[in-house]
């Protein structure tokens, strides 16, 4: 008999995985996790049955969500991590010598304990001396901090749920603060294509340009996700995302991507017509 794993991306679309096996099963306090070893996608770790990242795809999204401002910014040494328990981007950061401090704010430890165990490729940053890990929650965390941080990545699930309120006018206005004068905040911002989550997106985007200067959304092709299409906000009290990044800069650092490159870096702020269109009703 197959087994498959299906996701629904849309009340009448899903997508399905064939599974060789369920690697781990478990539900913790705040949601359902299971890591999947598949013939296509490798192992996929899904969390209340959505794909959070998979070990053909993955390198896609962290490299998007970690490099765009890293290659902006001109001297990030303090970055804070939301979500992200499965140490993704958190390997992408360490790639980097200048960051001295990396703080990671994950809800559940099961997260970061299966992916240890059983993603260990992805996890094995999460030991840098550099990186250390809080289980709280990150609107109580970052309440306490004021100008501390160069960088805030929030790599959350989607805006239902237990992530529900990292999507708020509160929750960014808090990230606004806990910002240096020059800081940059980036985010996931789901996929545009099916209305319920092109709704999502314009709230979270409306959002952010009434808290933060400078705020733009950039553009990614993940295949296991929603439409394989997936977008990210870039948002910054004082850096522009296309006009201050420092190709030549990032290019001495020597760092080899597999999807990332300042070329596309550029063009993934080009989006189509119709996202315009949905952004500009909320700007």
């Amino acid at each position: 008999m197959e087994f498959w794993f299906s996701e629904y991306h849309a009340p009448d679309v899903k997508h399905s995985i064939r599974v060789n096996k369920n690697l781990y099963s478990q539900k913790s306090e705040y949601q359902q996790i299971d890591i999947f070893e598949t013939p296509e996608f490798g192992k996929v770790l899904t969390l209340d049955g959505n794909v959070m990242l998979t070990e053909r795809d993955e390198f896609i999204y962290d490299e998007m969500i970690t490099h765009v401002p890293m290659s902006v910014h001109p001297k990030i040494e303090d970055v804070l991590v939301i979500g992200a328990g499965d140490g993704g981007v958190v390997k992408e950061l360490t790639r980097y010598e200048s960051i001295k401090r990396i703080d990671l704010v994950e809800m559940d430890p099961l997260v970061t304990e299966a992916c240890r165990k059983f993603l260990p490729e992805i996890a094995s940053k999460l030991d840098d001396e550099r990186v250390k890990i809080y289980y709280d929650n990150a609107l109580r965390f970052i309440r306490r901090k004021s100008s501390e941080y160069d960088l805030i990545i929030v790599d959350s699930t989607d805006p239902f749920g237990p992530s529900e309120g990292y999507f708020t006018r509160e929750f960014y206005g808090i990230c606004y603060n806990a910002l240096r004068d020059d800081g940059i905040m980036v985010n996931q911002q789901g996929s545009p294509f099916y209305k319920h989550d092109a709704e999502a997106m314009k709230r979270c985007h409306k959002k952010i340009v009434n808290t933060f200067p400078i705020s733009r959304v950039y553009q990614a092709h993940i295949p296991t996700y929603a439409a394989g299409y997936w977008l990210f906000g870039f948002a910054s009290k004082k850096y522009h995302p296309v006009k201050d990044l420092d190709i030549e800069r990032w290019k001495s650092l020597g760092l080899e991507t597999n999807y990332y490159t300042p070329k596309l870096h550029v063009g993934s702020f080009c989006l189509p017509a119709y996202l315009e269109r949905m952004l500009r009703e909320v700007e």
